[in-house]
C-alpha cells in the first residue's frame, strides 16, 4: 500500500464515511482493531483487504481504496465478525453498505460474488426462505460451470440435505414487503 498524506484526503469523503456508517448502524471510532473479526472470518484469506483493514481504511478516509477493494464483495455475510466484535461493532452490515456504496458510484462487483447473491435472494423472494438447489442451480448456470459440484448432488439427496421441492413460509408476501424496503433503505445509502 503507497503511503497517503491524510490531510491531501479530499473532504468529501468524511461525509461519505459518515453516511456510510450511519447506514451501517456503527460509529468507526468504537472500533479499536482488535483484529477478531478478521480472525473469524471464513473468507479473510481470500480478501484483499479483511473486514479489520476496511474498517480501519475508513477510519482513515481511505473510502476508495474500499470502494475498489475486493473484500466487501467476497464477504459472504454470515456475521461471523459482528459476533465475535467485543464491542458490537456491526461489521456485516458495513460491508454491505459498502457494496451498496460501490454500486451506487458505478464500481462493478465481481461477477461471482455478485450473482452469489442475487441468486441466493431469488429463492427467498419465491418461497419466503432460502432454497439450496435453486441457488445452486441458478448460480452455477450464471456463472457458466452448471456442473460444479455436481458429484456431491446424488449423497445430498439420499442424505436429506437437499429437496427437490422447496418448503415454503406462512407468509411470502410479508417476506417479499420486506425485502423491497430493505431494497428502498439500500437506495438511500
Amino acid at each position: 500500500m503507497t503511503e497517503k498524506n491524510l490531510s491531501l484526503l479530499p473532504p468529501e469523503n468524511k461525509q461519505r464515511i459518515e453516511a456510510l456508517a450511519k447506514s451501517a448502524g456503527l460509529k468507526l471510532h468504537e472500533c479499536y482493531q482488535c483484529g477478531k473479526c478478521s480472525a473469524g472470518c471464513p473468507m479473510a484469506e481470500t480478501m484483499d483487504l479483511t473486514p479489520r483493514q476496511v474498517l480501519r481504511h475508513l477510519q482513515l478516509g481511505l473510502l476508495e481504496e474500499v470502494l475498489h477493494s475486493r473484500g466487501p464483495w467476497i464477504c459472504v455475510t454470515c456475521s461471523t465478525c459482528s459476533a465475535r466484535c467485543p464491542h458490537d461493532v456491526p461489521i456485516a452490515e458495513l460491508m454491505e453498505a459498502v457494496r451498496q456504496q460501490a454500486r451506487q458510484s458505478g464500481i462493478r462487483p465481481l461477477r461471482r460474488s455478485y450473482l452469489f447473491a442475487k441468486d441466493f435472494l431469488r429463492p427467498v423472494r419465491w418461497f419466503g426462505k432460502s432454497h439450496e438447489l435453486t441457488l445452486t442451480m441458478f448460480y452455477n448456470l450464471g456463472s457458466g460451470l452448471p456442473f460444479q459440484n455436481f458429484v456431491y448432488l446424488p449423497a445430498m439427496l439420499k442424505g436429506g440435505k437437499l429437496k427437490f421441492i422447496p418448503s415454503r413460509v406462512k407468509n411470502r408476501e410479508a417476506v417479499r414487503k420486506i425485502m423491497e424496503n430493505c431494497e428502498k433503505e439500500a437506495l438511500k445509502i
